[in-house]
């Protein structure tokens, strides 16, 4: 199997599962603009197929793509500090959503999924707002936070699967591919 991104999260999930992989990461253009849903799944499916195009043999390439949303709002990798406060900021004391598209491509066939969870954060003062971005955490994550780490104290409550917030819906990619944990096993 082939991941087609360069996620550390999905990595360590991929490999918490045991499940056996090759990291190969796209160079596409991702779209920041539209309905949050049909952003991540296009993503996806735009990542897998740039990977299965230059791996044709590989006999399942997959592609995810996370994003932040509030209503119709897409909120990607914040660029700096500034961006990154502003996000969180944001953020604070509200319900966002955590959207992820998942594409798996075999046999020159592509299949995609959604998986959202609902994510409240706490109220964030400038203390703890301080303490997250001095620790520069924020950097390459959607909405600006991973939960895995020191985001986890911006959170208040969590409706769904922890590990699409993480970077990987593990529930939702094996609805795609029930066989995987089974078709790829991990050597030991």
């Amino acid at each position: 199997m082939i991941l087609a991104s360069g996620s550390p999260q999905r990595r360590a999930i991929l490999e918490q599962l045991g499940v056996a992989f090759e990291v190969v990461v796209p160079e596409v253009d991702e779209l920041t603009l539209g309905p949050p849903e049909e952003v991540v799944l296009e993503n996806a499916h735009r990542k897998a197929s740039s990977v299965a195009e230059i791996r044709p043999d590989a006999p399942l390439v997959l592609g995810v793509d996370t994003e932040v949303a509030i209503g119709p709002q897409v909120y990607g990798k914040p660029a700096d500090r500034a961006a990154a406060r502003a996000m969180l900021e944001l953020l604070s004391g509200r319900e966002h959503r955590v959207i992820s598209g998942v594409c798996v491509i075999a046999g020159g066939r592509a299949r995609t999924a959604a998986s959202v969870t609902t994510v409240t954060f706490r109220e964030l003062g400038p203390q703890i707002l301080d303490w997250y971005i001095d620790a520069g955490e924020w950097q390459g994550r959607a909405g600006g936070y991973a939960i895995q780490g020191r985001g986890a104290a911006l959170v208040e409550r969590l409706d769904g699967d922890y590990l699409n917030v993480v970077g990987l819906p593990v529930a939702t990619l094996l609805e795609l591919v029930p066989q995987l944990l089974f078709q790829f096993p991990a050597v030991s």
